[in-house]
């Protein structure tokens, strides 16, 4: 019995190690403090900001629930063993084992410490070199990305969208949410996918390398988030155009919102309004600037440079080869697998896995 309380006070210490690090007493604070302000009378007097608060104590409590639980069975065994009853030494031998396992699954979450990590994701794909070939795999990873949401029970929303001429995409701009930790998850998609096949457009059937850039963005909601100086903003406001030149309606609802000092632009003409347009479009904004942010290790968005597009492309990810063999491998964890239908049709774990494995150097 001696042997089992010690292996439980590791335990109990490996427990306290990893809630000090995901701070489970500020995260606590914060899950009271919503609760409080839940209860109040007037709670529901502002629908939107009730549904954002609903939305993070759901969240805070769904993050922290297991750990408190987790760590009261481990007390309540350690209490256990100090009734001294050899008879109960198999059950509780059966419960720690079980415990342990709970704390090595719960511990996956400790891969996500930024400070965007817990945020949704805004994903963008673009046509690269390659042609209708380029914009056909565009349209495949569209696909590879949607089936991976949808296994994971994720909701998925269209922003902007950009047909190919003659098949595929220019480029898609979606944003993924309803799961947890989404851009600590995808972060690792960011870069450029390569894939290798015998075209499908070319009256040969020759063998076409095509590229295409993957962008993935931490969802801002909140403007007090990220603060952009108001000089510092040009909002530029236009005709929305559809397929053939036509117009998607007859008032200037399209909006480009360009932060001026780092030049980056956001142009959104999806939603029914202007006022809709423009709080998307600052949101993309606002979720670039802070990307930019992390890629400079900037202490604020004022001392954020303009980016550097031409090597966002230079950085190669992932190979996809369907022809003369198959095979999908990850250029930074050479992570690889030889059924690439697999990936995708969405099985893309084990690729976020291994990348979150190599960040932590295992």
């Amino acid at each position: 019995m001696e042997q089992l309380n010690t292996l439980i006070q590791h335990l109990l210490e490996e427990i306290k190690g990893a809630t000090q690090k995901i701070q489970l007493g500020k995260l606590s604070a914060q899950l009271e403090d919503f609760q409080t302000e839940m209860k109040e009378t007037s709670f529901w007097s502002d629908s939107r900001h009730a549904q954002e608060v609903s939305k993070q104590e759901a969240e805070l409590a769904r993050r922290i629930t297991p750990w408190l639980e987790l760590q009261k069975q481990v007390q309540d065994l350690s209490e256990l063993t100090k009734l001294n009853d050899p008879s109960l030494k198999t059950e509780i031998s059966a419960q720690l084992d079980k415990l342990q396992e709970q704390l090595s699954s719960l511990k996956k979450d400790l891969r996500f410490s930024g400070p965007y990590d817990d945020h949704d994701v805004i994903l963008s794909i673009y046509a690269g070199a390659g042609g209708t070939d380029a914009q056909d795999w565009a349209q495949m990873l569209l696909r590879m990305y949607t089936r991976w949401a949808e296994k994971q029970g994720l909701h998925i929303k269209t922003i902007d969208h950009s047909a190919g001429e003659e098949a595929g995409l220019k480029s898609v701009t979606l944003e993924i949410s309803g799961g947890s930790f989404l851009y600590g998850k995808l972060t690792g998609e960011q870069g450029v996918h390569r894939l290798v096949r015998l075209s499908p457009f070319n009256a040969d059937n020759l063998r076409q390398t095509s590229f295409a850039k993957v962008e993935i963005l931490p969802k801002i909601d909140k403007p007090s988030e990220v603060e952009i100086d108001e000089k510092d903003l040009k909002i530029d406001v236009y005709r929305a155009g559809g397929h053939g030149g036509q117009s998607v309606n007859t008032t200037d609802s399209a909006v480009r919102a360009t932060h001026i000092p780092t030049g980056i632009s956001v142009a959104i003409q999806n939603e029914r309004s202007q006022l809709q347009n423009k709080e998307t479009a600052l949101a993309i904004l606002r979720s670039r600037l802070v990307a930019l942010q992390i890629e400079q290790h900037a202490q604020n968005i004022a001392e954020i440079k303009g980016p550097n597009q031409s090597a966002e492309w230079g950085n190669q990810i992932r190979s996809y080869v369907l022809h003369p063999y198959k095979q999908v491998k990850d250029l930074r964890t050479n992570h690889e697998t030889s059924n690439p239908n697999a990936v995708l049709d969405g099985e893309l774990d084990p690729f976020i896995n291994a990348y979150l494995d190599h960040l932590l150097g295992s």
